[in-house]
């Protein structure tokens, strides 16, 4: 039988293991999103979700996401300044296979599904497209 001081010790324990993974559990990562007629919306980011994560979690329609993040449409074009495209992972063969039946690509779209959200991102403003193709 466990006593009660051994019971409180395993409480103690995993309280604070939970405390300290609570800074990993925020969403403390701003975005903002800006729409073809220049609408900007507000989001918050987790370290670990994808663009289209976000997106699905701040309530934003205007990024559909189809196919749920399976890299079966282009739905969830996004836009990326320079930089923050620089910095990104390069695209694999699937996402530019996708990206092929995107409306409006640019040298600097990538799909939000494929696209992982990092602490760097933090204050970063991502276009979204006028129109996306239809799926």
């Amino acid at each position: 039988a466990v006593t009660k001081a051994a019971g409180r010790v395993g409480l103690a324990r995993a309280s604070r293991r939970f405390i300290s993974l609570r800074p990993l559990l925020r969403d403390d990562i701003k975005l903002t999103f800006v729409t073809a007629e220049g609408r900007r919306i507000e989001a918050n980011a987790k370290e670990g979700d994808t663009m289209l994560d976000v997106t699905v979690k701040n309530e934003i329609d205007e990024v559909e996401g189809a196919c749920e993040g399976t890299l079966a449409c282009s739905t969830c074009h996004m836009i990326f300044d320079q930089a923050l495209y620089d910095s990104l992972p390069e695209k694999d063969e699937e996402e530019e296979d996708m990206l092929d039946l995107a409306v409006g690509v640019t040298d600097t779209s990538r799909l939000g599904c494929q696209v992982k959200v990092t602490k760097e991102m933090d204050g970063a403003e991502i276009q979204l497209p006028e129109e996306v193709a239809a799926m």
